[in-house]
């Protein structure tokens, strides 16, 4: 069994992640014309449907993570976005010399954010969730 501490710091590791995707996937939202043409720049073929896909993955992982609810499946789905999103938004290999420094920081702080998730994949939310709730009662 965990101890509290090991619970607050799953709540908290999980509201350091959850602060990377809803934002991002709110400014997805208000933002979404021009979102679509920066999706377009990066040579997506259905950059709509990536934008959609996006918020979709963003928002509801962002909430679901929040309240820890089926966040084993949702750190896992996630990081495999994460990873996706790196190759695609990030590829500090076929960058220009002047912006291959940032991609290439980009990219591995996703890389690192994929490792966090995938470590709370393992280790599931704690008790401080709607999964430790529902533990709680079966």
């Amino acid at each position: 069994m965990k101890h509290t501490y090991e619970n607050a710091l799953n709540l908290f590791g999980r509201l350091l992640i959850v602060a990377l995707f809803l934002p991002a996937g709110l400014s997805k939202i208000t933002g979404f014309e021009g979102t679509v043409g920066y999706f377009t720049s990066l040579g997506m073929s259905a950059p709509t449907l990536g934008v959609i896909v996006a918020i979709i993955a963003e928002v509801l992982g962002g909430i679901a993570l929040l309240v820890g609810f089926q966040t084993r499946i949702v750190a896992v789905l996630l990081a495999v976005f994460t990873l996706a999103a790196s190759i695609t938004g990030h590829a500090f290999w076929a960058a220009p010399a002047d912006a291959a420094f940032i991609a290439q920081l980009l990219f591995f702080k996703n890389i690192a954010v994929m490792g966090g998730l995938l470590v709370l994949a393992s280790s599931g939310a704690g008790k401080f969730s709607i999964d430790g709730l529902k533990a709680k009662q079966d």
